[in-house]
């Protein structure tokens, strides 16, 4: 695989930090360049070895780099690439991490008049509850899915040299559409996470329960672990891929509406049905999933 000359990470936290790191350490990249706005970070980084120079204006971050990684929120994807789009290489790929994608692509467009052909967009399925340069971690792609959704116009050579770089990480790389992509994370991310704020939400705001979190075991800290979440970051995901939520989330409503039904008749037949159901879909699926 043809080295990278230079590679330009634009926000240098655990996801962006983990990516530069194992491209270092195989040797695949000449040069890293980090981008951000907090300086102390960027010295960090640089001492941990992650990146090899830092910049905080991104235009001049971009100068001469084969590649532009956007680790960035959400709502910023977009104009970060509008601000960047006039300094780039002729020939320099970017691609991105958001967890939503066609809301991302639409920006883009709507900004530059077009998706630009260079553009991959990207989400890695990986992360940890710990953030920042201090926990990147090399390893941290190892059998790890990432999902690309390019346009039907995007460049076939900056598709499979983003997915090779992936691949030489460790990812598992898959294609999908923008709006299968956000259909699908939809359901099994983004809803999890709302429903995990929503139950500490609820529980936070009925003090006639006194501090019922003191009571509170396996089962309720392994559903709610998600909610220490970043809250800025959740907040641009849930507006960014709203629509798909909401349908979503309407489902689940009708599930639970389903649920106070069966749990007003007492009609334990119908529970045991579906509480069976869900254990043998979720062990088929997740328990026993090869790796």
């Amino acid at each position: 695989m043809q080295t990278l000359q230079r590679l330009t990470v634009i926000g240098v936290g655990l996801i962006g930090s983990s990516f530069a790191l194992k491209l270092k350490q195989l040797g695949l990249v000449d040069e890293v360049v980090g981008c951000g706005r907090n300086r102390v970070n960027l010295i960090r980084a640089i001492e941990l070895g992650v990146i090899d120079r830092a910049e905080s204006d991104p235009t001049l971050a971009v100068a001469d780099a084969d590649l532009v990684l956007l680790a960035v929120p959400l709502g910023s994807i977009a104009p970060i690439y509008r601000r960047i789009q006039p300094y780039l290489s002729r020939n320099a790929i970017v691609t991105d991490v958001g967890s939503a994608k066609a809301s991302v692509i639409s920006e883009i467009a709507g900004l530059l008049g077009e998706c630009p052909a260079n553009f991959v967009p990207g989400h890695p399925i990986a992360g940890r509850e710990r953030s920042g340069v201090e926990a990147a971690d090399s390893e941290l792609y190892q059998q790890h899915r990432v999902i690309l959704t390019p346009l039907t116009h995007t460049n076939t050579e900056a598709i499979t040299r983003v997915s090779q770089l992936w691949q030489a990480v460790g990812a598992q790389v898959s294609m999908m559409t923008a709006s299968y992509h956000d259909e699908v994370f939809a359901a099994t991310s983004h809803l999890p996470h709302l429903l995990a704020f929503a139950l500490v939400d609820m529980l936070n705001e009925h003090p006639e329960l006194g501090n019922v979190f003191q009571y509170t075991a396996g089962g309720f800290r392994d559903f709610t672990r998600i909610a220490s979440s970043d809250a800025a970051m959740w907040r641009d995901i849930a507006i960014q891929n709203h629509s798909a939520i909401l349908k979503w989330l309407e489902a689940y409503q009708a599930e639970l509406d389903k649920l106070a039904e069966l749990l007003n008749k007492q009609d334990a037949t119908e529970l045991h049905q579906l509480f069976t159901a869900a254990k043998t879909a979720r062990d088929a699926h997740i328990v026993n999933r090869a790796p």
